[in-house]
């Protein structure tokens, strides 16, 4: 763990044990307490929560007029392009470090960041692998997973099936009210535990894209405020896209790589190497 005396530190790292990453590699997840401060996540959720009202998409569209998607969460992506505030959370050294000994690489790229906020009566976020979104040759990429406030059961924490980014399971599927039924059966079917559980404030939770996960609605008067930052080994390249999501993924997130090439745009800075 952290021990920094700067509560607003970014940069000290945090220990991990090889009985971590093992576990992380073997279940696909991993829960990790005491990442941040509570004056850290106060002070660049500040920013973060300012910029996802000032651009929310989905301003005064009445819940029940929303479909399963848009009732789960306001999305913002690539908010480091528009703050230089949110730019230093979402580069620290702290959170890419973790990420370079997950995976088990020789340094970690941004694919992009975003803030997933599931407003008060927000809905479930059905059964999903994000990496279906993303066009990359290999598994090594990993989401962060960043509450600004402890997260009870009630305002809709990440599920995790555990052990499922060794299956196949509905790896064709996007996110939707079909993909909650067919991946909950298929969890079912297969015996995977599920892991759902509350996040203490300043716990971090880091998964791979392959890992399926979903989560519960906000019955809170809060919203349920996560920032994510999204790694990927620094020398993956771009796959050939198999589905329109990925095609979309491409232009957005990483437009002048072309396939096969290592993402090496702009927007795909490097954010830590090892030695």
């Amino acid at each position: 763990m952290t021990t920094a005396a700067n509560p607003l530190d970014l940069t000290t790292p945090y220990t991990l044990t090889a009985e971590q990453i093992d576990r992380f590699r073997e279940d696909g997840f991993i829960k990790l307490k005491q990442v941040f401060s509570a004056e850290a996540l106060a002070h660049y959720g500040q920013e973060i929560t300012r910029l996802v009202m000032d651009l929310n998409p989905r301003k005064g569209i009445p819940m029940e007029d929303r479909d399963t998607y848009a009732k789960a969460f306001i999305q913002i992506g690539n908010l480091w392009t528009k703050s230089d505030i949110v730019k230093q959370f979402s580069f620290n050294k702290r959170l890419a470090q973790i990420a370079t000994e997950l995976l088990g690489t020789s340094g970690v790229r941004m694919w992009h960041d975003q803030a997933l906020y599931k407003e008060p009566a927000g809905g479930f976020t059905p059964w999903h692998a994000d990496e279906q979104y993303w066009p990359m040759a290999t598994e090594k990429c990993v989401t962060a997973w960043i509450p600004l406030q402890a997260t009870p059961m009630q305002m809709g924490p990440l599920c995790f099936a555990t052990g499922s980014h060794k299956t196949d399971i509905a790896r064709d599927m996007e996110i939707s009210d079909d993909s909650e039924t067919v991946i909950q059966q298929a969890i079912e079917q297969a015996k995977l535990e599920q892991d759902y559980g509350p996040y203490d404030l300043g716990e971090v939770s880091f998964h791979y894209g392959w890992t399926l996960h979903r989560a519960g609605p906000n019955t809170t008067d809060r919203a349920r405020a996560v920032h994510t930052v999204i790694y990927m080994d620094k020398d993956m390249t771009l796959a050939k896209p198999a589905n329109d999501n990925q095609r979309n993924d491409w232009e957005a997130w990483t437009p002048s790589t072309k396939v096969g090439e290592v993402m090496d745009d702009d927007l795909n800075p490097v954010l830590y190497s090892r030695g």
